[in-house]
């Protein structure tokens, strides 16, 4: 969870940044939202299909 928690960090970050212009402030911060973002979700996906197969209890 504290992946996805940063990257809400580094968007309220690109946001105040942009709002203030601080155009390349803002576009790192969005970039590293948007990258953290995608990893938690790969690996939110990943879990969830070993979660489904691989460590099914066994009846």
């Amino acid at each position: 969870m504290s992946l996805l928690k940063w990257a809400f960090v580094f968007l309220i970050i690109s946001i105040i940044a942009a709002v203030f212009g601080f155009g390349g402030v803002a576009a790192g911060a969005a970039d590293i939202a948007q990258i953290l973002f995608v990893v938690f979700l790969i690996g939110f996906f990943v879990l969830l299909l070993l979660g489904l197969t691989v460590y099914k209890k066994v009846t």
